[in-house]
């Protein structure tokens, strides 16, 4: 079998891999990346992508039901719940194939296959491609990226069925509407879903076992969305644990089946439901790819890299969801970058992970960046808070979504922007002004002088900067 040779293998066609691979085909190397499902990975085909297509429709549909408001009359409101997943599956396959022509643009050689890494004592790696068990071909490579990415993780007490007890993936596709819900896990994926359900008509059940949704976000913040959800009508349990899952027929002759969910904690109790969806976070794809006969150490589940995204094995690194937390795809994309300039010899500095934003794409839209309060106190700063509420923005009211707040942190004794975090209309469009000011260590001075069109929701955030300081004019 002839070997192919390439200067830079990636394995996985996420948006950490084949952003790897564009960055690497620019940069001159020779580059090949091997997938063996869809490229685009994970985000464009079952994740980031489709859901934010389900969660525009969730979006109509809520403006539609409060259309009055805007002295506009709707009524007999109907929907085709299978039309709306099928749309998402056009962006998804739509996005697709924009990565496959991003390949071909890039003169970037894709094998669709499952890569895996085979020791080699030479200068560089082998990597042996497979399709439906069989080796299809050989490929050798002095710089081998693994972008594997992640899975849903799943326990003994709460197993993934992929029919009744759901992981994102079934989620996604799920093409009738189930009329309950059970979502385990209040991180961004489990609001996202009970949003969509919810808007749609789905009695919807959140459980999350410590003190707030989002936990991860600033603590008044997830109080925002935790109080906004219940207008909704989801139920949302904090401090509640998941002791197990079963899957029960209605009656002993019934077809009908029902999940019944044990909790423990604030709350004892078995709810029952359709279906449960299960959103507890990830673990990386790390089998079945040659680290353990190449010697590639991983730890809890991901493979452990140093600051270069270098593995322990000369010439191996790993990017993206497969290295660990935070699992976001545009930190994936940043790696993919980053690492393939430092193969190059580039002198580009370390990313910043104290200036990656997140974002939850519910209704209302949270996003964030930098400490939260707590931690910043706990840090040992001292700080100033400031806050301007949308109830405040002219725009928000004019829009009709007056919701939530901006909140930005700044160290109190040097006026740099420690954090931001907003709960409100179009949150992840806004936390990209403050992404680029924390990044350049911008002070509240910096925000305030900077002239913000009116009437905009960013305006919010100018005038929350000008609070921390006692400066604010519209509040």
């Amino acid at each position: 079998m002839t070997k192919s040779e390439y200067d830079i293998v990636v394995i996985g066609g996420g948006p950490g891999g084949y952003t790897a691979a564009i960055r690497a085909s620019q940069l001159g190397f020779k580059t090949a990346i091997v997938e063996s499902e869809r490229l685009g990975g994970i985000c464009l085909n079952w994740g980031c992508i489709p859901s934010k297509s389900l969660l525009k429709a969730a979006e109509v549909i809520h403006t539609i039901k409060k259309s009055k408001e805007y002295g506009i009359t709707s009524e007999n409101l109907q929907f085709d719940f299978q039309s709306v997943i099928k749309r998402s599956r056009d962006v998804a396959d739509k996005s697709e194939k924009g990565v496959q022509y991003l390949m071909k643009k890039n003169k970037i050689t894709y094998i669709p296959a499952r890569g895996r890494i085979k020791p080699s004592g030479s200068g560089s790696h082998t990597v042996i491609c497979e399709k439906n068990s069989e080796i299809t071909e050989e490929i050798a490579a002095k710089h081998i990226i693994i972008a594997t990415g992640s899975r849903a993780r799943s326990f003994p007490s709460m197993k993934i069925d992929g029919r009744k007890v759901l992981s994102f993936m079934e989620a996604i596709t799920l093409d009738k509407l189930p009329e309950s819900v059970t979502v385990i896990g209040a991180g961004a994926i489990g609001i996202e879903f009970a949003y969509f359900w919810n808007a749609f008509g789905s009695k919807v059940t959140v459980v999350e076992m410590l003190d707030a949704p989002l936990p991860n976000e600033d603590k008044e913040i997830s109080d925002v969305l935790a109080r906004e959800y219940r207008k909704l009508g989801i139920n949302i349990l904090t401090g509640t644990t998941v002791e197990s899952i079963a899957v029960e027929k209605t009656a002993p002759n019934s077809k009908k089946e029902i999940v019944k969910t044990k909790l423990s904690g604030k709350v004892n109790d078995v709810i029952e439901s359709d279906i449960a969806l299960v959103a507890v976070g990830f673990t990386g794809n790390v089998e079945n790819i040659g680290l353990e006969e190449c010697g590639v150490i991983t730890e809890k589940g991901f493979i452990r890299v140093d600051s270069d995204y270098k593995t322990n094995v000369q010439g191996i690194y790993a990017i993206g969801d497969v290295n660990g937390p935070p699992w976001l795809a545009h930190v994936a994309s940043a790696e993919g970058i980053n690492c393939v300039e430092k193969i190059k010899g580039l002198d580009v500095p370390d990313i910043d992970y104290n200036c990656i934003p997140a974002v939850t794409f519910c209704q209302p839209q949270v996003a964030s960046v930098g400490l939260t309060e707590k931690k910043a106190r706990e840090q040992g700063y001292e700080i100033k808070v400031g806050k301007f509420p949308f109830s405040a923005s002219g725009k928000a009211r004019a829009v009709g979504e007056t919701a939530g707040l901006v909140k930005l942190i700044f160290d109190a004794k040097y006026d740099e922007l420690l954090g931001a975090h907003i709960c409100g209309n179009e949150a992840s469009e806004l936390i990209a002004e403050v992404t680029l000011g924390k990044s350049l260590e911008t002070t509240h001075e910096g925000l305030i002088r900077t002239v913000h069109a009116h009437p905009t929701l960013a305006e919010a955030v100018m005038e929350a900067a000008a609070d921390a300081y006692g400066e604010a004019i519209n509040i």
